[in-house]
């Protein structure tokens, strides 16, 4: 076949994404801080629920704070202007964000997990100062997990310069290398934990007869909302992410 296809025009995505991004900023900030200032006010009842959600909200307004630098670059056709140097900042709050989400949510279940399952071994054990050590952990742990995309080139040497996701074409192989890894350790491991927590949390419920069948009904469809929540925000977002490369 000797014709040409016909070139795949990007346009939408200056018309599209920028609106987008300036709902979720204005929706997301506002949400987050009204969140975390009724969290402050009542930061007596669950502290070591509070501690994680806490962090939960820092960890979200980490990246929302980096979409007007987006919204700048797509109206200005997918051209970055500030350099390698903050897209690389903008793509480590995006991680961070991400990964740091994941990884309190995961902590939250373990947490609801271990006072559900076992609550004589954890009553007047497990305290805010225990929630604030493993918080800190998490970040460390994310920030391990992400360093590595520091290295790896984020715009185009010559011609328009871009900010990409992942990298650019020279470097595939090894960000691939890298991002089954990330994902592996960072996405699935969790994932399953946060699974497998509540599972034995609905399994536990359901071998206690006296447990009032609300409290049981309510507990299966929180599990199966989770499984729902990490299926539509998660699961796509690192398929696609390995699968196409660069960018």
């Amino acid at each position: 076949m000797n014709s040409s296809c016909p070139q795949i025009s990007f346009d939408f995505t200056k018309k599209f994404l920028p609106p987008v991004y300036i709902l979720v900023f204005i929706i997301g900030l506002t949400a987050n801080v009204i969140g975390l200032k009724s969290l402050i006010q009542n930061w007596t009842k669950q502290k070591i629920i509070n501690v994680f959600a806490l962090n939960l909200g820092l960890a979200d307004i980490l990246y929302l704070l980096t979409l007007p630098f987006q919204v700048v670059y797509h109206l200005k056709s997918s051209k970055w202007v500030f350099g390698e140097a903050f897209c690389k900042m903008t793509r480590i709050c995006f991680n961070m964000n991400l990964y740091g989400s994941i990884g309190f949510l995961t902590c939250i279940s373990v947490s609801r997990n271990l006072a559900i399952v076992h609550p004589v071994r954890v009553m007047g054990r497990l305290t805010a100062t225990h929630s604030v050590v493993v918080s800190v952990l998490v970040w460390v742990l994310v920030s391990v997990q992400c360093l590595p995309d520091m290295f790896f080139t984020k715009t185009r040497a010559k011609g328009v310069q871009q900010c990409y996701d992942t990298t650019s074409k020279e470097f595939v192989e090894d960000y691939l290398t890298y991002s089954v890894g990330w994902t592996v350790t960072g996405f699935c491991l969790p994932f399953l934990v946060t699974v497998g927590c509540y599972t034995h949390v609905i399994v536990t419920l359901y071998s206690f007869r006296s447990t009032d069948r609300l409290m049981k009904r309510r507990s299966l469809k929180l599990l199966l909302v989770l499984i729902l929540f990490f299926s539509v925000c998660y699961i796509p977002y690192h398929v696609f992410k390995n699968l196409n490369f660069p960018g």
